[in-house]
């Protein structure tokens, strides 16, 4: 190619390319060619992409519908149902983790301190009751609701430590993770149960606020230096909640606290009948504290007696 032909060429080109972007059409033509790279985008993007899942027919705990969820995980709520067929509508249990408790149970067993741990773990406790009774005397809900907010901490402590030292160990637990997350939850629900009798009043949420935060950073290194006398305090003061039950059910017996119907949230939890009452709802509670008393102090004796817990199986399944 000579040099003539290719300067033609080249000024061909340079025509053609003021032709495309000239002020005349220059602005319409930029646009349409951005609107075009836009949808050719939305498209691709349409492709790889499944269009937003939406999960409908969402129920909070008081069976209220709430807001649609959009989302592209499609994780879609179970519709879950009775065994009459009626839907189910709590959303932080499942009929599977419900249960009957074991009313049966010995609620006046009591452990006798023996050594200076047994002791010093007894005298803790007891030196915390005194106050409690001073302060809430004969209002037995509003105690009662001060001693879930407590007795849920433990179990939740004991097992994240215990949930760390299996990672750290590469060894198993002999299912006390699982026991003592179980009981946690367990107390939890105790407390959501009483939230639906009794509001709590704003000095009562309170001291609720600072009990918590000591009690959960005292018992956490207190289950660091020893969980066997973390366990022992534990047992101790499960004991004093089941004293505490039973003058609840004792004043109710007297006529002294009104006997109102059972919450629809303990019927379905305790597998109770419809007619069931407070009196009812406060007698399965104290099984449950009789069953942590027992798990703890049986926690305790293990390694007081030289064993792990990881080499006896732990009690799981009461819940």
């Amino acid at each position: 190619m000579n040099r003539s032909a290719a300067v033609k060429i080249s000024s061909l080109l340079m025509r053609q390319l003021r032709g495309e972007f000239s002020p005349r059409g220059g602005i319409v033509q930029i646009r349409h060619w951005s609107n075009m790279s836009t949808s050719s985008k939305i498209k691709e993007e349409q492709k790889t992409h499944q269009p937003p899942h939406t999960v409908a027919d969402a129920t909070n705990d008081d069976g209220d519908k709430a807001k649609k969820i959009v989302s592209y995980w499609g994780v879609d709520p179970p519709k879950i149902s009775k065994e009459d067929g009626t839907p189910w509508k709590w959303n932080s249990f499942r009929p599977w983790e419900t249960y009957s408790a074991d009313i049966s149970i010995d609620v006046k067993k009591h452990h006798l301190p023996t050594n200076f741990m047994d002791k010093f773990a007894y005298w803790t406790v007891q030196s915390l009751e005194y106050p409690t009774y001073l302060f809430f005397q004969r209002r037995h809900m509003c105690h009662a609701m001060l001693l879930e907010t407590v007795a849920a901490v433990p179990g939740m402590v004991g097992g994240m430590l215990l949930h760390c030292k299996s990672l750290r160990r590469f060894e198993h637990s002999g299912g006390w993770i699982k026991a003592l997350l179980e009981e946690a939850e367990n107390e939890r629900m105790h407390l959501m149960t009483f939230i639906e009798l009794s509001n709590p009043k704003w000095y009562e949420r309170a001291l609720v606020f600072a009990v918590q935060g000591v009690f959960v950073n005292a018992y956490f290194l207190a289950y660091l230096a020893s969980p066997k006398l973390a366990h022992r305090i534990v047992g101790y003061l499960e004991e004093e909640a089941v004293n505490s039950y039973t003058e609840f059910l004792i004043d109710i017996e007297k006529g002294l606290f009104e006997n109102s119907p059972a919450p629809a949230i303990a019927i379905d939890y305790w597998r109770l009948p419809a007619d069931a009452t407070l009196k009812d709802v406060v007698t399965v509670i104290r099984a449950d504290e009789a069953h942590h008393r027992d798990l703890n102090h049986f926690a305790s004796d293990i390694q007081c007696q030289g064993h792990e817990l990881k080499d006896y199986p732990a009690p799981i399944g009461y819940h």
